[in-house]
């Protein structure tokens, strides 16, 4: 930043400067006449910090001492002054450069006639750019001093109230003043209480020139101690640590500090940012330092001997308040991106990633402030929107909105008390209120859904459309469930209406057969009310937005859906691409991958029977999140979409193109279902069928068989199991296996997990397995489907037979030492993890006659994961271990949803047709369980 003192220069005006300069009687001060110019043209690249040229001026010893191209100053002599010369031209490079302001020719006059008459130096020599004099300037008639920083005591019996060069004490009771503390430097950016609440800390300082910390006494107003030297520029922030020890200060200059409060010694100075540090926070136990600043960036710090933990760099604009949750466990950040954030921190002794837990558009403007309930469980931020929210954490629900303000929020204060909230405000008003806890707040989401109501099955109805059938007062009766022959003819784009009575809850399934039958109609599907208007199935709230970054997609891929920002984006999240909604099933492997997107393999599915469809590179999309009925939207800046009860193609194309939709009644009433051609054809041959069926939820499984129908004696095979859901069953399913041959062992049961479509086992054959008899195992299913068991056989594992031993053997390790002598298939190895952890294990192979490289698959390493779990940190390669080695480390991550469960995995090698490593039992368990553990 310019220094301003080149406006107090030319307003006093240059016949100052040459009234010094040319007088006969008294040679230049060093501080009064010399110091304004350095500190104008020189010192903000010659200062002890920025040391250009290995030259200081911010000292008249350091401007003696000269730089790396020799003494600057020859006393008594300017022309033979390298630091004249240089101003001069007289030597190259010429100073200050040619993009920055050059010196008038009376400046230059004064310095001459200082070395001249002996380059005199100061009484006391103190920095130049702690010696700059402001003149006062009185506020503006009818304008309130802003309100900078505000702060609440311990008790709760007080609250500090910071404004430009002052702060106050008022009682919160009785909102009387009980105190002032004045002489601040410029605008008091910070304000915080001690622990123990006796002692006030404020942070301040002079724009350009200098930056102060002050510890105040509360009870007496004493001024205890100032901190700052070194500081060039004003502080935004100075925090406490909880044991009173360490004062730690940052601001305009980029630089954090941290200072003895019992001396007020210097500890530490860190070169923090590329832009100015605005806020920082500490952690409980005082160990951790957050900073957050204008490069986009927030830093943690390990204060004990200031390392550098860790950079999130995920925001996208400045950063202005940051955050710890009261455990610890979380740092929260916000800034112009408009956005908040939320971190797990689990760097706590050494650098470490931490992972973005979650990412939110919260404002429709710059978030201006954050505060943190003492429970943990409310987020409050303010915002340039003229609004403030409060959230639940960790996740960021929304709940309460309190606005609009009649000005900007610029500061928050919240009591221990956790419900009474302070704001203060741009236009000098504050207030105080309470806050609800976020389970009180009328704002729900995913609240307020219809309850399903079942519909007994019972006997189609037949019956054959009657014309004229296009509008809403034509549309023909019809007494449901029902299976009508219909035909798109007539003139002008033929529209075939049918009206049905439903109850509210009741779940119907409508669907079109033409396609099926060769019939040229592409149908399309909707549900109107009883006047002919569309139906809402839901509202989604845009929570990101975010567009396509590689290639345009088809209507059928599920991979690669690469997509800006994707880090700040969750499996299982749901993502609007121009009408279509898709839900992300896995992680990309790096930046040269994409998201997978349900179901993770075959056909793309669309959700809320929206349907699939092409789209190009660069398409806009946007992380959505279902409203409640009736509730009102989150103001954030982003758009809510409306999806209908329509479709054009069934969404997972189970039926290729012809139209299936699933109904609930909002209400009890009147409907009308339409039928029609997307493209607006008709014809006689444009026949169809719909059905109007109650929704009957069940599934399908299919065994796949074993590859080469042999397994490797002492090692084992990979099987799979398909699931194929009906009418939108999306419960887990148990598949179980009996009656294995004796020398063989399969892992069962399986689960195939809710929402998903899939699961791996794996069977293993004894080195002494027979050969004499080729046997198959027996397979069922079952589901808990509306409170009852639903079993299905499934097709048997057939071919069971041992193969010689194979080439290669597979088994996996703990991160450290050997197997454990007791492992074996009854009692495997186990290994435990929590959400939103990373651990790490070995695969090991044991070459026979085998030296190739040898893959173990990509995304889907680590078989039969929990959804959520996977093999990370594998890169576009996958996990391979190269010729010439027999080992490599890997990694599993639990995404911070998954719930607890245990389960068998395996890794599969890619030679041989696929050998199994033996079955490795991974426990999901809570963070506080792991730990116990």
């Amino acid at each position: 930043m310019k220094n301003p003192s080149v406006q107090l220069v030319r307003s006093f005006g240059l016949a100052l400067l040459l009234t010094l300069g040319g007088s006969a009687f008294a040679a230049p001060d060093f501080h009064s006449d010399v110091a304004p110019i350095l500190r104008e043209y020189c010192a903000g690249c010659h200062n002890n910090d920025d040391l250009d040229g290995e030259l200081s001026v911010e000292t008249f010893g350091a401007l003696m001492k000269g730089g790396e191209s020799g003494k600057a100053v020859v006393a008594g002599k300017a022309g033979d002054s390298l630091f004249i010369k240089v101003l001069t031209g007289d030597s190259k490079p010429k100073m200050p450069p040619k993009r920055e302001p050059q010196l008038l020719p009376e400046a230059i006059a004064v310095l001459q006639d200082w070395v001249n008459s002996g380059a005199k130096g100061p009484n006391k020599d103190t920095s130049i750019l702690s010696t700059l004099t402001v003149p006062e300037m009185a506020a503006a008639k009818g304008v309130g001093s802003p309100i900078t920083a505000m702060a609440s005591s311990p008790d709760c019996t007080l609250v500090a109230i910071a404004r430009y060069a002052g702060v106050v004490l008022r009682h919160t009771k009785s909102r009387k003043i009980v105190r002032r503390f004045t002489d601040h430097p410029g605008k008091v950016n910070a304000v915080h209480f001690s622990a123990d609440g006796n002692w006030l800390v404020t942070a301040s300082g002079i724009t350009g020139h200098s930056g102060v910390a002050t510890i105040w006494d509360v009870k007496s107003g004493r001024r205890i101690r100032t901190f700052g030297a070194g500081h060039s520029d004003v502080l935004y922030d100075a925090e406490l640590t909880p044991d009173g020890k360490t004062l730690v200060t940052a601001g305009y200059d980029r630089f954090i500090r941290t200072w003895n409060v019992a001396d007020g010694g210097s500890i530490r100075s860190i070169e923090a940012h590329n832009g100015a540090v605005f806020d920082l926070a500490l952690s409980p136990d005082g160990k951790i330092l957050a900073s957050a600043a204008a490069d986009e960036t927030v830093k943690l710090w390990k204060l004990a001997d200031g390392r550098r933990l860790d950079t999130l760099n995920q925001p996208e604009a400045e950063q202005f308040a940051v955050t710890f949750s009261h455990d610890g466990k979380f740092v929260v950040a916000g800034g112009a991106d408009k956005q908040i954030r939320v971190w797990r921190v689990v760097s706590r002794d050494k650098p470490r990633i931490n992972p973005l837990f979650v990412a939110r558009f919260a404002h429709e403007d710059d978030v201006t402030d954050l505060e943190i309930s003492r429970d943990g469980s409310t987020l409050v931020s303010a915002s340039a929107d003229r609004t403030v929210k409060t959230w639940r954490l960790p996740r960021l629900e929304s709940g309460q909105i309190i606005g609009p303000q009649p000005d900007v929020v610029t500061t928050l204060a919240l009591e221990n008390d956790e419900r009474t909230l302070y704001l203060g405000r741009i236009d000098g008003s504050w207030n105080q209120l309470r806050i609800r806890k976020i389970g009180e707040s009328a704002v729900k989401r995913l609240a307020g859904m219809v309850e399903p109501v079942v519909v007994q099955d019972s006997k189609l109805t037949e019956l054959t459309e009657k014309e004229p059938n296009n509008s809403p007062k034509q549309a023909g009766s019809v007494t449901v469930p029902a299976r009508i022959a219909g035909v798109i003819h007539g003139k002008g784009g033929d529209t075939d209406l049918y009206r049905f009575t439903a109850r509210k809850g009741e779940q119907w399934v409508l669907e079109i057969n033409a396609a099926r039958n060769k019939s040229p109609l592409d149908s399309h599907l909707e549900v109107l009310d009883s006047n002919g208007n569309p139906v809402e199935r839901v509202r989604l709230q845009a929570m990101r937005d975010t567009w396509l970054t590689f290639r345009g997609k088809d209507s059928k891929t599920v991979m690669d859906f690469r997509l800006f920002k994707w880090r700040e984006m969750s499996l299982n999240q749901l993502l609007y691409v121009n009408g279509e909604v898709v839900k992300l099933w896995h992680y990309p492997r790096g930046p040269d991958s994409g998201y997978i997107v349900y179901p993770g393999s075959g056909t793309r599915w669309g959700y809320y029977d929206t349907t699939p469809m092409s789209h190009p590179l660069g398409q806009n999309s946007f992380i959505v999140e279902p409203l409640a009925k009736g509730a009102e939207p989150l103001p954030n800046g982003l758009p809510v979409f409306t999806i209908n009860y329509e479709n054009d193609d069934e969404s997972s194309r189970a039926i290729g193109s012809d139209s299936k939709l699933s109904f609930t009644a909002p209400r009890d009433g009147q409907y009308l279902v339409q039928v029609k051609d997307i493209r607006g054809f008709e014809g006689k041959d444009f026949k169809y069928t719909l059905t109007i069926r109650p929704r009957k939820p069940d599934f399908k499984v299919t065994m796949g068989g074993i590859a080469n129908g042999k397994v490797p004696m002492g090692s084992g095979r990979e099987f799979v199991v398909n699931l194929a859901r009906h009418d939108d069953y999306d419960g887990p399913v148990i598949v179980e296996i009996k009656d294995v041959p004796k020398g063989f062992k399969v892992t069962s049961p399986i689960t195939i997990e809710a929402g998903q479509t899939r699961a791996f086992g794996a069977i293993y054959a004894a080195t002494n397995a027979p050969t004499s008899k080729v046997t198959e195992a027996k397979v069922t299913a079952y589901a808990m489907i509306r409170g009852k068991k639903v079993t299905h056989k499934v097709n048997n594992l057939v071919n069971i037979k041992p193969a010689p031993l194979p080439k290669l053997l597979a088994t996996v390790l703990p991160a450290e030492g050997d197997l454990p002598e007791d492992v074996s298939f009854e009692k495997p190895l186990e290994l435990t993890i929590a959400p939103g952890e990373t651990i790490s294990a070995r695969l090991k192979i044991v070459r026979r006659d085998f030296k190739a490289r040898v893959g173990a698959g990509k995304h889907d390493a680590g078989r039969n994961l929990p959804h959520g779990v996977y093999v990370d940190n594998i890169g576009l390669n996958g996990l391979l271990i190269v010729e010439g080695q027999s080992e490599r480390e890997f990694f599993i991550t639990a995404d911070k949803w998954v719930p607890e469960t245990s389960r068998l995995f395996h890794i599969k090698l890619d030679p041989e047709k696929g050998l199994v490593s033996p079955p490795v039992m991974l426990h999901v368990k809570h963070p506080s369980q792991v730990a116990a553990k």
